[in-house]
């Protein structure tokens, strides 16, 4: 059974114009049509790789292991416990070194007593800034890029370990890479505490 529609009084029709007129559209994009919808646009192609290679991004199998940061990184990357006047002026290379030791030629064996009896012997002076010659390293070994990389100049590296460590922590204020005057990247300034 269909039912029939009855059709709309004036008062009805005057209503729903009133109301019609007063409605916000819930879309304001057009809403599509049947036509396009069953049309769609052609979709682009993906452009073809030119020239790809497996394994191009990757980084090289020689590419040194640098477990350790450099000594400079280090020192660079230490607080500042002497006053800044002086270190700029240390950096500069214009405080002169009241002492100095040269560890070229000596194994690590050797080296470490030695630094450890000049620095105390230096600050037990009254020695405020010192410099210790490491050396940059032979220039006829290479950087080796093994599993267990060897470094080129061994005292070089060393040489903040040491001076981290007792005795030599309480004796040391600050360390700093040398001026090319006084060395360069083979030599160290050494700030000591008062005694």
């Amino acid at each position: 059974m269909t039912r029939r529609r009855r059709p709309l009084s004036p008062e009805e029709r005057e209503l729903w114009t009133r109301v019609a007129a007063s409605a916000r559209p819930m879309r304001t994009t057009p809403a599509k049509s049947a036509e396009a919808e069953a049309n769609p646009p052609p979709k682009k192609p993906h452009p073809a790789p030119s020239s790809f290679h497996i394994g191009q991004s990757a980084r090289s199998l020689t590419a040194p292991h640098d477990l350790v940061p450099a000594s400079e990184d280090r020192l660079a990357a230490q607080p500042l416990r002497m006053n800044r006047r002086t270190h700029q002026q240390m950096q500069r290379g214009k405080l002169k070194p009241e002492g100095r030791i040269d560890l070229h030629g000596m194994t690590v064996a050797e080296a470490h007593p030695e630094l450890v009896r000049f620095l105390m012997n230096a600050q037990s002076a009254g020695k405020r800034m010192v410099l210790v010659i490491t050396g940059k390293g032979k220039g006829k070994v290479k950087d080796d890029h093994g599993p267990i990389p060897q470094r080129i100049g061994v005292l070089r590296h060393q040489l903040p370990h040491w001076l981290g460590q007792p005795p030599l922590s309480n004796v040391v204020l600050q360390v700093a890479p040398a001026h090319l005057k006084h060395g360069g990247g083979g030599a160290f300034y050494i700030y000591l505490r008062r005694a």
